[in-house]
């Protein structure tokens, strides 16, 4: 393990076993009760989710450029991690949107978008595990269609008929519900970091490891 894998791991786990204190502290939201709390996890990653998708096609733009490896590396990480974050999104926002809005599930703007952003990230994969020949730069050019839904999934509720709220709610929200939504934001990003940086490192050693299995058969 690297050095820095300890201490980090450490602080985020910390981290997250104090968020249910802050949200069981929080006011509960007057129609939705308990369910309401879902959010303080819901949206921290949804947000990350879009970060991994950014990071995912901004490295995938700088492998096409320079054909890096360490860029590639990243690009598959960050990929694997916008499925991830993803699947949260899609498995918590339904459990909050059942008590929210009387339904489990719309085709609205936004949960379209984000859909296919998390399909578009599977596909992303699933190309670079079966592609074959070239399958890396097929996958890089997914990657910036991801990245490129990202802002749409973002402004949707500001400009189309959705049943979210307006992305100008959150700000407004009251002082203990922002400070365990902000807390709940920080470990998302720093469970994203820690486990970008882990990815990364084992596709390196892997790489690696191929490398010293080819010099084996020379």
């Amino acid at each position: 393990m690297p050095k820095w894998f300890m201490p980090f791991a450490a602080l985020t786990a910390v981290m997250f076993t104090a968020s249910p204190l802050l949200i069981a502290n929080a006011d509960y939201e007057s129609t939705m009760g308990l369910v309401q709390k879902v959010f303080y996890y819901y949206l921290p990653a949804a947000w990350v989710f879009l970060i991994s998708a950014i990071v995912c096609g901004v490295a995938s733009a700088r492998f096409l450029v320079s054909g890096s490896p360490r860029q590639d590396r990243l690009a598959y990480a960050a990929a694997e991690l916008t499925v991830l974050f993803g699947a949260i999104v899609l498995v918590t926002g339904p459990l909050w949107a059942r008590k929210a809005w009387g339904v489990w599930w719309q085709w609205d703007v936004r949960l379209t978008s984000s859909l296919m952003g998390w399909m578009v990230a599977w596909a992303y994969l699933l190309v670079r595990k079966y592609g074959g020949p070239g399958s890396d730069k097929l996958a890089a050019g997914l990657a910036l269609f991801g990245a490129a839904n990202v802002p749409f999934i973002y402004i949707s509720v500001n400009y189309w008929r959705t049943i979210h709220p307006a992305t100008s709610v959150v700000p407004t929200l009251p002082v203990d519900m922002g400070t365990a939504l902000w807390f709940c934001v920080a470990c998302f990003i720093l469970l994203f970091v820690l486990l970008l940086r882990l990815r990364v490192h084992l596709e390196e050693q892997r790489t690696k490891l191929d490398a010293l299995f080819l010099s084996l058969d020379e």
